[in-house]
């Protein structure tokens, strides 16, 4: 049986994509609410043995000592989800708060690309694995308000797309998952935790759900071993690509 590891698997897309595994697979958890994983833990056990580890990704110290500790009946891992991401406020750029700026980058990128970077040595050395990364649209399309973020999702982009040459001769693949609009917990975050102004972003619509971007996670993992999908872009069927901007005089 192959362990997936899903990082930040609290809530939202994580926790739907372990959801979705368990059945199938073993699981290590991650994410910063201890309670919170406990209590996924507890519920998904009932398939598959489940292990947790509480940290921050975004602390390097703690991200190691935690992945180290792995009990050995984890410590091989298969499966690599990257999920762990947000994004903060919607300001243009002149307006931003650097420091969410900051936030973005040490999570959507430092702390991918360091679990990447732990689990890569063992794969490589059993040659076989896969790693999934949550990208978005954004890193494609940029938006008003997108700017790090945007930035960060395009580099999940090019560093998918820059593993799968370094591992051109080997087993492991990679995957870059692009999801449109979707509700989850993401606009709450977003919006530093004003929920009425996160449900107007969805007001008059159907959005994606985190369970459609489980399901296909699910797909990728379960595609024949011949076979990598290198990116997937998914949009609920309300959203598109819209005109260029222009500005007029």
């Amino acid at each position: 049986m192959k362990t997936a590891l899903i990082t930040g698997a609290t809530s939202g897309f994580g926790l739907a994509i372990a959801e979705k595994l368990a059945p199938t697979h073993k699981l290590v958890i991650t994410g910063r609410r201890k309670e919170k994983l406990e209590q996924i833990a507890a519920s998904l056990s009932s398939f598959n043995p489940v292990h947790f580890l509480a940290f921050d990704i975004t602390d390097s110290a703690a991200l190691n000592k935690n992945i180290d500790s792995l009990p050995e009946e984890f410590s091989d891992i298969d499966i690599l989800v990257n999920n762990a991401g947000l994004a903060l406020g919607l300001e243009t750029a002149d307006k931003a708060d650097l420091r969410q700026w900051q936030q973005m980058i040490a999570t959507n990128v430092s702390g991918l690309v360091e679990v990447s970077h732990k689990l890569l040595p063992r794969m490589k050395e059993k040659n076989k694995g896969h790693i999934i990364n949550i990208g978005s649209i954004a890193g494609s399309w940029p938006y008003p308000g997108g700017n790090v973020y945007g930035a960060t999702k395009a580099f999940v982009a090019q560093f998918s797309r820059n593993l799968r040459a370094d591992l051109l001769g080997t087993s492991i693949k990679v995957c870059n998952i692009e999801p449109g609009l979707a509700e989850t917990e993401f606009s709450v975050v977003r919006f530093n935790g004003d929920e009425e102004k996160a449900k107007k972003v969805y007001e008059n619509l159907i959005p994606l759900y985190a369970k459609d971007i489980a399901s296909a996670v699910h797909y990728v993992i379960d595609c024949p071993d011949h076979v990598n999908i290198n990116s997937m872009e998914i949009m609920p069927t309300c959203q598109a690509w819209g005109p260029l901007a222009v500005s007029r005089s």
